[in-house]
């Protein structure tokens, strides 16, 4: 019985590394196409995505299944880690197939005449969420922590993309429907950060039995009546 609950938990972690990689590549495949203004990539960016829905809801099925087997704390953390972490990689490949629509119908579009830092920001989310990964996978909780406020600073870079943005549309309006859809591809980008930031906090949930989220700590145990 041990042995069959080991399985399917190693099951579980192998579904979620696969998951992981395949969004880490939507992601890259996404901002690459935007960059590149290549239809094609764009496309299959958004096709792939697919896959990543299909491994969450597989990696729900197997957790569900440990659940039942009353498991040991530090496994029952491990299980509610998997599940919202694949929560969280669902996501960010949902924003990918965001980035990859908008891509798509800008390849079709003159581009925009305004130098954007949309590299900057692409590669400050996609290493958000390599660390948030490879602390997971490590169990650092030293390095999950040390994610997470990097996530103001995608927060103020988007900002400022926004606010570059808002200035070009004001003095050429025919560009307004292509600025947007840089906004909301900026967008998407600091939602990815946000997810890997989430990320981050199960990983410091996982090896410490703390929840972090919100900014909140652990309270002190409750003094016994004597």
């Amino acid at each position: 019985m041990e042995n069959h609950f080991d399985n399917s938990l190693e099951e579980l972690r192998q579904k979620l590394l696969l998951m992981a990689s395949r969004a880490e590549t939507v992601v890259n495949e996404s901002v690459q196409a935007l960059m590149q203004r290549n239809h094609d990539l764009a496309v299959k960016a958004h096709a792939d995505d697919d896959f990543i829905d299909l491994l969450e809801i597989e990696i729900d099925e197997i957790a569900l299944q440990l659940l039942t087997k009353a498991p040991l704390a530090t496994n029952l953390r491990q299980v509610m880690m998997a599940m919202k972490v694949s929560q969280n990689l669902e996501r960010i490949g949902d924003e990918a197939t965001k980035i990859a629509k908008r891509a798509r119908d800008l390849s079709q579009e003159p581009p925009v005449k305004i130098v954007l830092d949309l590299p900057r920001l692409a590669r400050m989310a996609l290493a958000m969420v390599k660390d948030a990964l490879d602390a997971m996978v490590a169990r650092d909780s030293a390095a999950a922590r040390a994610i997470i406020p990097r996530d103001k600073e995608v927060d103020a870079l988007n900002r400022e993309m926004h606010a570059a943005l808002e200035q070009h549309m004001m003095a050429h309006p025919d560009s307004i429907p292509r600025c947007l859809q840089w906004i909301v591809a900026a967008k998407s980008l600091e939602r990815i950060a946000d997810h890997a930031k989430n990320i981050a906090e199960e990983v410091v949930y996982l090896c410490e039995a703390q929840d972090i989220r919100h900014g909140l700590k652990a309270k002190p145990p409750r003094a016994s009546n004597p």
